[in-house]
């Protein structure tokens, strides 16, 4: 958890910029009957029936200091599709970047093996070079800026029924790019110090 605030710490390096990440599903749902709009004195009405048309996985890539962030749609979420999501970052997001610095969950997935199960050995070794990875404690995925992201986006834009990926890839852009031109940043005040007292009877017990 210390690991994970002192790199919030850290002031804004363009070199070096501050990446969070992390992945959440979206059930796809169609109406089986056409949602009668609404009129004056009568609100819009939505049969109870709903179409499944599967899940799609979002990848949300939030760089906190500088209010950006980019949502990338997925049909699956293994470690190919995680590894796939790191390369856009290293070679399309910032390419002029010496080092990625990215807070991110501690899953399976998410570890260099993925590089290497995904792409040919040198280009596994490099982007494994690119990142510096920090890992949310267990149960502490609440430190994670990606997660604050994911559900502002769930309450602006998801909190619906969207029956398929292609509109849901349109609604996704949308939000990302009106957010990001009002420079949206979050504005991260728990520290170390703040820690160590709220959070006291995490710590292990030294006896002495």
């Amino acid at each position: 958890m210390e690991d994970v605030l002192e790199v919030y710490k850290r002031p804004y390096n363009a070199k070096r910029p501050l990446i969070c990440m992390d992945e959440m599903p979206k059930q796809l749902l169609a109406d089986t009957r056409e949602p009668i709009a609404c009129q004056p004195g009568v609100p819009a009405r939505q049969d109870y029936e709903y179409k499944r048309n599967g899940v799609e996985n979002l990848f949300m890539l939030f760089e906190p200091l500088q209010g950006k962030r980019y949502v990338e749609v997925k049909d699956q979420r293994r470690r190919i599709e995680w590894a796939c999501v790191m390369q856009l970052v290293s070679d399309e997001l910032y390419p002029d970047a010496e080092k990625i610095v990215v807070v991110l969950d501690n899953l399976n997935t998410h570890t260099p093996a993925s590089f290497y199960e995904t792409f040919e050995p040198e280009e596994a070794r490099r982007l494994t070079e690119r990142f510096e990875f920090h890992f949310t404690p267990k149960h502490g995925s609440w430190l994670n800026m990606a997660e604050i992201e994911l559900s502002v986006l769930v309450r602006q834009c998801l909190d619906r029924r969207i029956p398929d990926k292609e509109m849901l890839t349109q609604e996704v852009s949308g939000w990302q790019w009106q957010r990001n031109d009002e420079v949206v940043k979050v504005l991260w005040q728990f520290t170390t110090a703040d820690a160590r007292i709220k959070l006291k009877n995490l710590y292990p017990k030294i006896q002495m």
